[in-house]
């Protein structure tokens, strides 16, 4: 069974208009998982609703809470990029168990996202990868505390 955290972040994002007014959804995580084939094996949880920059230490917390206290070996978080790489460190003592954040540059809701290719990657990166914490973003696998996100590239990068 992969436990899914969410968190919220651009993935879940809906725009209102042309000036980029947004609020963070209900998450789009059960449509895409459909739309992918996967109908089971998974539990969904809903941790928070946030753009990543404002989480705080306390959101973080409650993150890590969510996960500490779950069963399962093998576990999802949808997270908002910009400061996913804080959250994966923050998670790195739980190393007893395969953890993969994952997230979207670009809305579910919007053509051009990337996060149908994410999740896919992900759900495959958690059933493949040893214990840790890892980021998984647009084909590629960061280890938590060994990467960063380049801002002006919009891509991840190890540090």
């Amino acid at each position: 069974m992969i436990e899914i955290f969410t968190t919220g972040g651009t993935i879940d994002k809906v725009y209102f208009d042309a000036s980029s007014q947004f609020e963070i959804g209900d998450s789009l995580l059960p449509e895409l998982l459909s739309e992918s084939n996967i109908h089971d094996g998974y539990r969904i949880h809903e941790v928070l609703r946030k753009d990543s920059l404002d989480m705080t230490e306390d959101d973080r917390a409650r993150v890590f809470d969510a996960v500490a206290g779950c069963e399962g070996q093998k576990i999802l978080i949808t997270h908002g990029t910009d400061s996913m790489a804080e959250t994966a460190e923050r998670l790195s003592s739980l190393s007893d168990r395969t953890i993969v954040l994952f997230g979207a540059m670009q809305p579910a809701r919007m053509r051009r996202t990337d996060a149908v290719f994410n999740l896919g990657f992900a759900w495959s990166a958690v059933q493949l990868l040893p214990p840790g914490v890892y980021i998984a973003m647009n084909g590629e696998v960061f280890e938590a505390g060994a990467v960063r996100k380049n801002l002006e590239a919009k891509r991840f990068e190890r540090i």
